[in-house]
């Protein structure tokens, strides 16, 4: 990707110098007096509107408290590119639909540079960990991107919603977070208990028991801006700590990243609302009808009987991966009968997104 090769241009002595700030602004918050579960909570109303060099707003019909800013972070290969302008056309066709609550947008590119996007998708461009800090893992810039985006952008909603490229909205998303604590899906492959041991290591015991950190990555979360601006750069820390221990990357894999928010959020005594309607991801969630998300990172192959062959390329399929170098064609063929319906329903609404997008498989 062209964005890794510009990553030289940025100074590992401008990583060190933020990540020195965010190891004093996270110590002082945790050392506090008064932080307990519920201390994170005196932030809700708090914070104002930072300088920033650009401000992406909505004027939806839902009350303004409610409103959520929408961030996906993403790069500039064409494999990101295609999934986020899928992404950010079903925003547009839902933000405005009764029973949303969507404000403004952002792709929070971590290339270091603009793309053929920009004018297309409302972009702010952050630099990328400088060279080899990410050891390969391209999602371990996605703590340091949010790191930069708060502390930069004119963030006008009170909440944010982290969500990511290959995310697709089946219906209008209300704030789950509205008056609460923040609202997560639950990774069923995130397991802080039966990982106590290594976790230790990043979350001591006199913070509490390890089931005090939530089964959940950072995406979807719907978060009090106020919130993620104090947990973003102990996400980022712990992320880079978790990847310089080879016990720990070794177990957590690409998930490492996930378990890293998990535990920073635990650091602050913050706790997520588990909603398991927040999304599903096919081929495993069979229908579509009471979610707000599909989540499409699984591949989907069938025989044309209707049977999944998952792990075997079946006779009919649909994986994002299958489209690293190309966009998806327009008019994908659809599933053949005996599929689940939320394969059908995904599908439907690429083509749909695909048919209405101008110059969908135009060079980027």
């Amino acid at each position: 990707m062209s964005g890794r090769k510009n990553a030289g241009k940025v100074s590992p002595w401008l990583l060190i110098l933020i990540s020195i700030g965010c190891f004093f602004a996270t110590y002082n918050f945790l050392t506090m007096p008064g932080r307990g579960r519920d201390g994170p909570r005196k932030f809700l109303g708090g914070g104002g509107d930072r300088n920033s060099a650009a401000s992406f707003g909505s004027d939806s019909g839902s009350d303004p408290a409610k409103r959520f800013h929408v961030a996906l972070t993403a790069t500039d290969a064409l494999y990101s590119q295609w999934q986020s302008r899928i992404m950010h056309y079903w925003y547009k066709e839902m933000r405005d639909r009764p029973g949303s609550d969507m404000g403004g947008f952002t792709r929070i590119l971590h290339s270091g540079k603009p793309d053929g996007l920009m004018d297309e998708i409302p972009t702010m461009v952050v630099d990328p960990l400088p060279e080899g800090k990410d050891k390969g893992y391209i999602v371990l810039n996605r703590p340091w991107a949010f790191v930069q985006w708060v502390q930069k952008a004119k963030i006008v909603e009170d909440y944010i919603l982290m969500a990511e490229p290959d995310h697709i909205f089946v219906k209008p998303l209300p704030n789950l977070a509205y008056g609460g604590e923040p609202a997560a899906f639950p990774f069923f492959y995130i397991k802080p208990t039966e990982n106590e041991k290594i976790l230790r290591k990043f979350f001591p015991e006199e913070k509490g028991p390890v089931s005090n950190i939530d089964p959940i990555g950072n995406s979807p979360v719907i978060i009090k801006k106020a919130h993620l601006e104090k947990i973003a750069p102990t996400w980022m820390n712990v992320s880079l700590k978790m990847k310089e221990d080879q016990e720990t990357d070794k177990a957590f894999g690409w998930v490492l990243e996930m378990y890293a928010y998990a535990v920073a959020s635990a650091l602050h005594g913050v706790r997520h609302n588990l909603r398991k309607d927040f999304m599903i991801q096919p081929p495993w969630d069979l229908k579509s009808d009471n979610t707000f998300i599909i989540h499409y990172t699984y591949g989907c192959d069938y025989t044309m009987k209707g049977q999944l062959t998952y792990g075997k390329i079946g006779e009919w399929r649909f994986d994002k991966r299958s489209y690293l170098q190309s966009p998806p064609p327009r008019n994908l063929s659809l599933p053949p009968p005996g599929v689940p319906e939320s394969v059908v329903t995904l599908v439907k609404m690429v083509n749909e997104a695909t048919a209405n997008i101008p110059g969908w498989e135009d060079e980027r």
